[in-house]
């Protein structure tokens, strides 16, 4: 008689255990166990976060195990279960891990691999090929590709979270934490008796009274210091979209400003065109916006869009700084360049039409598209693509946790209809640190870039022993072309490969997948409170039209512009809550769901902690210095994923 010890770890998510009968038979390469039930008795059940283990006897051994079969059988109502993972210790001492994290409705048979990381070529055995291709073939069937907007990327295939396959749904406490993380935002910020206010505020001093509560370092230096240039360029080096500015070495043909409307801002006794030769002259423009219809899901209220230029300069003290704003107006009406030497109303007019276009590219452009929807392509690619015990599954899953299930909250609840897109990144010229200084979120994210990197080149060269290795990944070849050729299908510049030719390329396409969903999110999303609970600083949209000329505005019509008091305490209500860290958040490099069971790649997961301790330690010494410390690319403020 031989015996096997199997001990079975149940999750600790609300309603993880179950009352139902959990049955488990073990295949080894030579035979396989009977089929045995889990709990020994009433009081030894599958409860939540319980391990439970047991002894199986067998006459003959079993051979190298290879699979664990789990079946689920009602008892009273059927219930769910979670099953975080399986170990099975065989009568020689040896030890077989099978993680799981997996829900078990209503299958009737869940089989896990053996857990160590292999790519689908290093299967010898046909029952375990064989288990591949079925395991692929039923998740292809769960995790279908649908359009939800032309000219989108293309999204899971439901309409609500309920209709999400189980293992991607938000678990019970972040399902809670999401719907009433808005509710509290509006409690919090004392704004609940602004919301059936819809008229315009009297002056800057009516928006103060919304923040008596707040306790914000950055929007407190905001309600003092908005107004100034200084400010108001620092917010496009290291406010909540850094992504805007590129170096400009020629004027847009659109842009009409010349040389005589900005002499007095240029501090070094040059001319605009030596300033463009000379790389000290960057630009802000939101072209992409031309020709985009304004929210009109309000009849009662007129909102207006602009496509400005935003022209900065780099002073001889580093000071980055706005010297022209073009905001334009109706077509075929002149463009009006405003300048700093402009009536003080004019300027701040302009600089707000300039923030609140941001505002919506930020929102739309640079949060929604470029982080949200571009890693909900790769985690449907991952999971119709990738085997649970394919490697770069296992480095890739921390990373998609709710990915699909926010995206599908957001779709459902949050998100109107909106004729942006379609216009790609370009290269922007803001490498050089000496070029231009105290931009946080080029130096830290750098930082935060080579770790990630430097992790995802371990593991790769662990498992990938050649170039040639990875052209062999029938797996991997297929997440790259489903990426491409189903994702990413609707957009006109699709600049993802959709073949994987080297080692070297696959550590690039990995190391754009984890630094997006991660640090990425994090630089553009938890800052939103920061800088745009401030609303005069950030109009989040516009109630009358650009000036079309100088000298006309005056402080009514700046508050006529600004959002009314009912959006504006909607706007808080939403960006506080979009700002929050969840509960028990996972930051980069915590991964708490063992995947990985391989010793060199717990290795490649340890040096990858100790590199983000070395990134935190620098970011922080830093930080002391500032008076406005930069905060959104610390590693241990980063979360592993986009979940919010």
């Amino acid at each position: 008689m031989f015996t096997y010890t199997v001990s079975v770890v149940t999750g600790n998510q609300v309603f993880a255990g179950t009352l139902n009968y959990i049955y488990l038979t073990l295949v080894g390469k030579e035979r396989s166990s009977d089929r045995t039930l889990l709990d020994k008795s009433w009081f030894e059940r599958l409860e939540r976060g319980k391990v439970v283990s047991i002894d199986i006897h067998v006459e003959e051994t079993l051979g190298e195990i290879l699979l664990v079969k789990l079946e689920k059988e009602k008892f009273l109502i059927n219930d769910d279960w979670y099953c975080r993972s399986i170990s099975v210790t065989a009568p020689t001492g040896d030890c077989f891990e099978f993680p799981c994290y997996r829900w078990i409705a209503d299958q009737k048979e869940l089989v896990l691999l053996e857990g160590r990381g292999r790519l689908p070529q290093d299967e010898k055995l046909s029952i375990l090929k064989e288990h591949r291709h079925q395991e692929l073939e039923n998740r292809q069937k769960q995790y279908r590709w649908k359009e939800w907007k032309p000219g989108f990327p293309m999204s899971i295939d439901a309409n609500r979270c309920s209709e999400l396959p189980l293992d991607i749904q938000f678990d019970t406490a972040k399902s809670v934490d999401f719907c009433l993380n808005f509710l509290e935002g509006i409690g919090n910020l004392g704004l609940n008796k602004l919301e059936s206010v819809f008229q315009s505020w009297k002056n800057f001093a009516d928006f103060e009274k919304v923040f008596i509560i707040i306790k914000n370092t950055v929007s407190e230096h905001l309600i003092q210091k908005w107004n100034e240039d200084i400010v108001f360029g620092y917010q496009f080096l290291n406010g909540c979209n850094p992504v805007m500015i590129k170096k400009c070495t020629k004027l847009p043909d659109k842009f009409v400003v010349t040389q005589e409307m900005v002499k007095n801002s240029l501090d070094r006794g040059t001319t605009l065109q030596e300033e463009l030769q000379a790389g000290n002259i960057y630009i802000a423009d939101y072209e992409i916006l031309e020709d985009v219809t304004p929210n009109d899901t309000d009849p009662s209220t007129q909102q207006y869009l602009a496509a400005p230029f935003c022209l900065f300069y780099k002073s001889r003290k580093n000071e980055f700084i706005p010297i022209a704003i073009q905001v334009p107006t109706t077509p075929g009406q002149k463009n009006t360049v405003f300048l700093p030497t402009d009536n003080q109303y004019d300027w701040l007019l302009a600089k707000m039409w300039v923030k609140s276009c941001d505002f919506n590219i930020h929102q739309l452009v640079t949060h929604l598209l470029r982080t949200h929807l571009i890693s909900e392509v790769f985690t449907i690619a991952m999971f119709r693509q990738l085997s649970a015990v394919h490697p770069v599954y296992k480095l890739l899953i921390p990373h998609v946790r709710f990915t699909i299930a926010i995206n599908t909250a957001a779709r459902e609840t949050l998100i109107n209809d909106t004729g942006v897109f379609n216009k790609a990144m370009k290269s922007r010229d803001v490498h050089n640190q000496e070029d231009l200084p105290n931009y946080y979120y080029r130096d830290d994210g750098m930082m935060v870039w080579d770790a990630v990197k430097s992790f995802v080149s371990d593991v790769v060269k662990i498992y990938y022993s050649s170039d040639e290795t990875v052209q062999k990944d029938e797996e991997i070849q297929a997440f790259a072309q489903d990426v491409c050729s189903s994702g990413m299908k609707n957009c006109l510049r699709n600049e993802f490969p959709n073949v994987l030719r080297s080692r070297e390329q696959l550590v690039e396409y990995l190391t754009v997948v984890i630094f997006t969903a991660s640090a990425q999110h994090a630089a553009v999303n938890f800052g939103q409170f920061d800088w745009f609970a401030w609303v005069p600083n950030t109009p989040c949209t516009m109630r009358k039209p650009p000036p079309t000329e100088k000298g006309k505005v005056e402080m009514k019509y700046i508050m006529d512009s600004l959002p009314d008091r009912g959006r504006s305490s909607w706007h808080l209500g939403a960006v506080w809550s979009l700002s929050q860290l969840q509960d028990n958040e996972l930051f980069l490099g915590m991964y708490p769901d063992k995947y990985f069971t391989d010793e060199p790649a717990m290795e490649a997961i340890e040096n990858f902690r100790k590199k983000l301790v070395e990134v935190t330690k620098i970011i922080r010494k830093r930080n002391e210095t500032l008076e406005l410390p930069y905060w959104y690319l610390c590693p241990d403020r980063i979360p592993n994923s986009v979940a919010i």
